[in-house]
């Protein structure tokens, strides 16, 4: 699949032009839609980052990303489920050295199940877990 997956990170990064990784994050992103890739995320990235975004800068922004993320043909949800819950709390308990969140292990077990190596954010948590993070 040519796609690149988005973490929380990388959703504020596209976002907040005052982010030190805004331009590359905008560059990354752009050139995966060039390619005619697409964009996945989860709903658990979705609720992290509607809350960041409202936190940082405010509901109206909050607000305007999810209207332009909910209108995108090029961006796929893909939905934390019970089974992928399942499989995430085995990665959660597995690393006890990783202070991985419970959301980062819902995205590492969706991006293996789709055969995603890429991720557009700014956690180290995904280049831990043997992922290419961009920016």
């Amino acid at each position: 699949m040519n796609a690149l997956f988005i973490d929380t990170g990388g959703w504020v990064a596209l976002v907040d032009t005052r982010d030190p990784a805004h331009q590359p994050a905008r560059q990354a992103r752009d050139g995966c839609l060039k390619r005619g890739g697409v964009m996945v995320s989860t709903d658990y990235v979705l609720d992290e980052t509607l809350t960041l975004l409202r936190a940082r800068l405010g509901l109206a922004v909050a607000k305007r990303w999810w209207e332009q993320a909910d209108a995108s043909t090029r961006l796929r949800w893909e939905r934390i489920d019970p089974p992928r819950a399942q499989k995430a709390l085995a990665v959660f308990f597995r690393w006890e050295d990783k202070e991985f969140s419970f959301t980062d292990c819902t995205s590492f077990t969706v991006m293996r199940e789709l055969g995603l190596r890429r991720a557009l954010t700014t956690d180290d948590h995904f280049r831990q877990a043997g992922f290419e993070i961009t920016p």
